[in-house]
């Protein structure tokens, strides 16, 4: 995996040329040299990235490139930051050029050295990559020349010969789709199977396949493995032989010769009038689904097609064009994964009393994927079951065993597949997860903005960096090559992570390519040029004499204090990336402000307070993550990094049932700043604050603003400055105490991207210009006390699906209206101190899943017309009248309890003693209420809808 160095490389080339050539004396003609080479071997990297892991030659070659891109990166920014020295003024300043002058001399004569010494290494692996050039162009005349792995088609094979006595929890799903290909609608259907490699896709649709029920119902029937093909001829040649086969007839002459669109054709006309059923397995590509699609036509005879694919793209796109369902494969449980576990391991007994332990850590690591579950199975089998040290090797030495075991050679190719797919720009991120340490959430946004700060992510005309890493995010999670851990309740991944054997895979090749070095054993052992480097434990002394000094990026998990102070007090002048989130931090190290090239700077959740004020060197920093530590203030120097895009300086605390937050005192001159996207939170009671509020207008590409403490005379200042920012998607205003008014009035032309807005402060009345907002997902409300409700108006936002409101509103009954909030999802009420009543008029709120109601101390019955709300999933009731919940929750008869019995979750709860007390309803076996309670779950944090 070379193409991301050398493209970073010419990148930081094309900049050096711009720049800095000029100091670099008899070097010029060198790295022009080195460009030109660079340029003309990039297209073929691309091939070579997908031959690496068959061909030991390509491997070698491409290692050779990436190591030299490397070499003449840090080359490059060495002699960078000698120009950059600080001399400092007065005689000292004098003395300290005069000495630089000299420094200089000799770095030049060093770089240009260095670079007439990579120039010639360069132009060596050139030479390479033309002999790979003829050679691959000689296998394309005659495959027989280069050697092809044939184990993937050798494992596809397998898997459609497994006996049903090798099958476990196969049964429901297979059930659910017979049903949907015998019993559905008589137009032509897509049925999507769907997830990462080794879920047992194939095997589940193979037994669909072969159900005689099936093959009874088909006049017609195909099973097309795509990833075989390698032209749209061939595939559709092979389509057209077996249906001929099942319907007895010869091909057609001159179908051997035929284009794709002729072989279409004549398809299309055999299955015309016929009910057929064809499948196309392992399908990768949506151009592959777009190629075969027009052959297969809607004939209202109740046709199926089946598609197996890693590619959730694919299979919403090709059920979304045919009408169907997209069937999401899950992994075993953990009963039916130790079922067959144990099956395969112990060939149907049960598991020894002294392994049962190291069998179960194994098989948590399979988490629930078949290939993975047998293939370990298979190794474990072999073992002596009387040595449980045999066993425990296993268990210690997994990633091990993944690369070297040929027993796991299926399975690691499986898992493998998908990465050697991968475009060379997901490659680099996908690798990167591996920073994380196992079992680890991952946050989207933390993600998102480190793979900007690597330099992963290419521009792209129209779009923001982060924009286009979203696009990397999403294709990952298309390619069913990261799965969502937490979403957040408008729809956007909040956390993600690995299954823990891909894991194991691109550990492995990331040390294998050099990509990250990570340790969280004693015996881990740092290569000699680390690049990339995440200490998951604090390690003693043997690492410590390992160089550091080409080391780009920097992770620490669970690492202590002291062993902090000694990797931070290494030679790391190069570092791009610092991330110690979550680390025993007491205070900002002094020497990161010396690392001139740091982008990207995290002391989140640690106990750091102040910033120095030469914090303003950091000339490259992107991103700045003080959140949830004791930072309140920032120097006036962080006007100073103009490349600066994430500023986050707040925390939350809870002190008994009310949630603070705190952010830093804002800076007069903000608008200074105008790289950042993202601004949260500054606090704005300061004497010029209505200065700071025009400021924020100069930041025309923020997409977050968060504001604390704000004065109603600052409102109109504030609305004049929203007015500009037509790229934000996010604001949150708090008033600087809770009988202050919201000035926001004055807001005639609100930016039109807005999706979440949190208002917290006295309205005098709501305003006018929210209900204009068609792409508002998220509405807070706290404190308004307003005096007409706010539903009349807010009802009519066609795309809200979260909406929170707390004392908001000063009447006594809320009134949801018929074909109001058409796509609300989850509704919560809070602190109304007058409600007496909530009423649901019929077609209103269709969608709601979730209501939660709380400290409404005078509401006398539940909102009437919630059994209108028929997708309800879950109420809560938080701090409610004794006698309200009393009648749901115990009396049978009452009518309360009645309409509740259908909701699937109920809970309720009291805030008591600086927690909460939240209990659940009890359901019988048919779905009933009981009226007994269910367990009590003791907690001071606050409910969900609270936070």
């Amino acid at each position: 995996m070379a193409e991301s160095p050398v493209s970073h490389l010419l990148t930081k080339l094309a900049q050096f040329f711009e720049n800095e050539v000029q100091h670099l004396t008899g070097g010029h003609e060198e790295a022009l040299s080195v460009r030109g080479e660079l340029e003309r071997v990039r297209a073929f990297l691309r091939v070579a990235d997908s031959l690496e892991e068959s061909d030991g030659e390509v491997r070698v070659w491409v290692k050779q490139l990436r190591n030299t891109a490397y070499e003449m990166e840090d080359a490059l920014d060495e002699f960078s930051l000698v120009l950059r020295h600080d001399h400092g003024v007065g005689f000292t300043g004098l003395i300290s050029r005069m000495s630089c002058c000299i420094r200089n001399l000799k770095a030049r004569y060093r770089v240009t050295s260095e670079i007439k010494r990579i120039n010639s290494r360069v132009k060596g692996i050139c030479d390479g990559h033309r002999r790979l050039r003829h050679k691959f162009s000689r296998a394309q005349q005659d495959p027989s020349l280069t050697s092809v792995d044939n184990t993937w088609q050798d494992h596809r094979g397998n898997a459609l010969l497994l006996d049903k006595i090798d099958l476990v929890g196969i049964e429901q799903p297979k059930n659910e789709l017979v049903r949907r290909l015998l019993e559905g609608a008589l137009g032509r259907e897509v049925i999507s199977v769907v997830g990462m490699g080794g879920l047992g896709k194939t095997t589940l649709v193979k037994q669909l396949y072969e159900e005689p029920a099936v093959k009874k119902h088909f006049t017609v029937y195909a099973w097309i493995t795509l990833s075989r093909c390698l032209k749209i001829e061939e595939l559709l040649k092979d389509m057209l032989d077996q249906i001929m086969r099942v319907i007895r007839k010869p091909v057609p002459p001159g179908a051997n010769t035929m284009n794709s669109h002729w072989l279409k054709m004549i398809i299309k006309d055999l299955l015309q009038r016929r009910r057929y059923l064809i499948v196309l397995d392992d399908a990768w590509y949506i151009n592959e689904w777009d190629a075969v699609k027009h052959a297969l036509p809607n004939n209202s005879h109740g046709s199926r097609v089946i598609i197996t694919t890693r590619n959730a793209d694919l299979a919403s796109t090709s059920c979304q064009e045919f009408n169907g369902l997209v069937k999401n494969m899950e992994p075993l449980d953990p009963e039916l994964s130790w079922k067959l576990f144990c099956r395969k391991t112990f060939h149907g007994n049960s598991c020894p009393s002294h392994l049962e332990e190291i069998c179960k850590y194994i098989l948590r690591k399979c988490e629930g994927l078949p290939l993975a579950i047998v293939a370990i199975s298979g190794v474990l089998a072999a073992k002596d079951k009387r040595r449980i040290d045999e066993w425990d090797v296993v268990r210690r030495s997994l990633r091990a065993e993944i690369d070297g075991n040929d027993r796991l050679k299926n399975l690691r190719r499986v898992l493998s597949l998908s990465f050697g797919d991968l475009p060379h720009y997901l490659k680099s991120c996908f690798l990167h997860l591996s920073v994380f340490p196992e079992g680890h959430l991952i946050e989207r946004s933390r993600l998102i903005r480190l793979w900007v700060a690597e330099g992963f992510v290419e521009r792209k005309e129209g779009k923001t960096l982060e924009e286009v890493a979203e696009d990397y995010f999403s294709e990952l999670l298309s390619r069913s090559l990261m799965q969502v851990a937490d979403t957040t309740t408008d729809g956007r991944v909040k956390l993600c992570r690995i299954h823990d054997l891909q894991r194991e895979i691109i550990t492995s090749k990331s040390r294998d390519q050099s990509f990250a070095t990570i340790t969280k054993e004693q015996t881990d052992m740092w290569p000699d040029q680390v690049r990339r480097l995440s200490l998951h434990n604090s390690l003693q002394s043997a690492q410590q004499n390992r160089s550091l000094s080409h080391l780009r990026s920097l992770y620490m998990f669970g690492v202590d204090r002291p062993f902090i102070d000694i990797v931070l007090g290494c030679d790391i002048r190069l570092l791009n990336v610092l991330d110690l989130q979550a680390t025993p931090l007491l205070r900002f190290p002094v020497q990161v402000v010396d690392w001139y090239y740091l982008r990207y700077l995290s002391f989140r959740h640690t106990e750091v307070k102040t910033i120095p004020t030469s914090i303003g060197k950091l000339q490259n920093l992107e991103t700045l993550d003080l959140k949830y530590t004791n930072v309140t203030r920032l120097p006036v120097e962080i006007l100073k990094l103009q490349k600066l895009r994430h500023l986050l300086v707040y925390r939350y605390e809870n002190i008994s049932y009310l949630c603070y937050k705190y952010g830093f005192k804002a800076l007069v001159e903000i608008g200074a700043l105008q790289s950042l996207q993202k601004l949260s939170y500054i606090e704005a009671d300061d004497e010029r604050s209505v200065i700071i509020m025009r400021e924020l207008g100069k930041l025309t590409q923020l997409s977050r603003l968060g504001i604390l403490k704000l004065r109603k005379e600052d409102g109109r200042a504030l609305c004049s400055s929203i007015t500009k920012l037509i790229n934000l998607r996010a604001i949150s205003v708090a008033s600087i105490e809770e009988d202050e008014i919201l000035d926001l009035q004055h807001l005639t032309s609100p930016p039109q991207l807005l999706q979440r807005i949190y208002l917290k402060g006295r309205l005098e009345m709501l305003p006018n210009w929210l209900v204009t907002l068609h792409s508002l997902v998220k509405l807070h409300l706290r404190w308004s006390r307003l005096k007409v409700d706010p539903l009349v108006s807010l009802q009519i936002l066609p795309n809200l699906v979260h909406l929170e409101l707390l004392q908001v509103y000063e009447g006594k009954t809320l009134r949801f209206k018929a074909k109001g909030f058409r796509k609300l999802r989850i509704l919560g009420l809070d602190n109304f101190d007058e409600l007496r009543s909530v009423e649901v008029e019929e077609g209103a709120m269709p969608c709601l899943e979730k209501l939660i109601i709380q400290r409404c101390k005078l509401l006398e019955q539940l909102p009437s017309g919630i059994e209108y709300l028929t997708k309800l999933k879950v109420l809560e009731f938080f701090d409610m009248p004794d006698e309200l919940v009393k009648k749901f929750v115990r009396d049978e008869k009452d009518e309360d309890y009645q309409k509740v019995a259908r909701i699937p979750e109920v809970y309720y709860g009291y805030w008591r003693d600086g927690g909460w007390d939240v209990q659940s309803i009890e359901r019988s076996s048919e779905g009933d209420a009981s009226p007994r309670q269910g367990t009590s779950m003791r907690s001071n944090q606050f409910p969900p809808c609270w936070k």
